[in-house]
């Protein structure tokens, strides 16, 4: 076998598996590939990504006022999380129009 042949095949079992892959998969959500539709991408780009990174400005405000009472009440990573990384997160790790909750790491 010539190895134009040799790298053909290799090319064609590779090309076949990432089919498998993403059409099929695991059954596994961590795996699963989302694929918004360009309307999706589109509106999550002009409206939803501004008023997320609005949202944790605004949220980091609100901490930073509540935190002398998030400090007495020990809530002080609850309140952080809540206002200022869960609406970060979602303004910058999220994928261009997924809806899903592709930044966290499940077990």
């Amino acid at each position: 076998m010539k190895s134009s042949q040799a790298l053909l095949l290799a090319l064609l079992l590779c090309s076949s598996l990432t089919v498998q892959a993403t059409e099929g998969g695991s059954g596994d959500p961590r795996y699963a590939i989302q694929n918004p539709p360009a309307y999706a991408m589109i509106g999550d780009l002009l409206i939803a990504r501004p008023l997320l990174v609005a949202a944790t400005v605004i949220g980091a405000g609100v901490f930073v006022v509540s935190l002398p009472f998030t400090a007495l009440g020990g809530g002080v990573g609850d309140a952080g999380e809540a206002l200022v990384v869960a609406p970060a997160k979602a303004a910058f790790v999220r994928c261009l129009g997924c809806t899903g909750e592709g930044f966290e790491q499940r077990e």
